[in-house]
């Protein structure tokens, strides 16, 4: 059984935008998502991040942006004693046609590839659908979480046919670890 965990980045990990996250500044973790992933790593679990970024493809931001934001991300979560051991990102539009954009899975196989771990059992947790979706696809554990646009998702209320829902990371991390909120 795989104790790997995979994250959508945002509206998951920090804050969502429909006009998308820009720069290092519009990268604002959401309250203690930081602290729920250094447990998790803490605790033994290895974290990776799964995040469609078609802002690069719409020329919203650079590659060295998204690394900035990414290494911010790490320094947080490094400074709480984890560390993300796995970061994936789909730089295409959603009409590129490509194999890594969720929902399709590409991105989850290359975590499995790139960790050499399974990612069948492994949980991921989202905020859309697709989300979800893409962790279907290779027999993952799916969790839905309310923050980002989980709320919107949630009163689509489609594909969610025995998917648990959190308020937040931290009390699905509460939930794997086995602790009281």
């Amino acid at each position: 059984m795989s104790k790997l965990i995979i994250l959508d980045r945002d509206g998951v990990i920090n804050e969502d935008s429909d006009n998308y996250i820009r720069t290092v500044d519009e990268w604002i973790p959401l309250p203690g998502s930081i602290k729920a992933i250094a447990r998790l790593s803490r605790a033994g679990y290895p974290i990776a991040i799964a995040t469609n970024q078609s802002g690069l493809a719409r020329g919203y931001f650079t590659e060295d942006t998204l690394r900035a934001m990414h290494q911010k991300m790490l320094d947080l979560i490094a400074a709480e004693g984890g560390k993300i051991d796995c970061i994936k990102f789909c730089p295409h539009g959603p009409d590129d046609q490509c194999r890594c954009r969720k929902p399709l899975p590409g991105m989850i196989e290359q975590i499995e590839e790139t960790l050499n771990l399974p990612a069948e059992s492994a949980w991921v947790v989202g905020d859309s659908l697709r989300d979800l979706q893409a962790g279907q696809a290779m027999g993952c554990k799916v969790a839905l979480v309310k923050t980002g646009k989980g709320i919107r998702t949630l009163n689509k209320g489609e594909g969610l046919d025995n998917v648990p829902v959190f308020e937040d990371l931290t009390a699905f991390t509460n939930f794997i670890l086995g602790e009281q909120s």
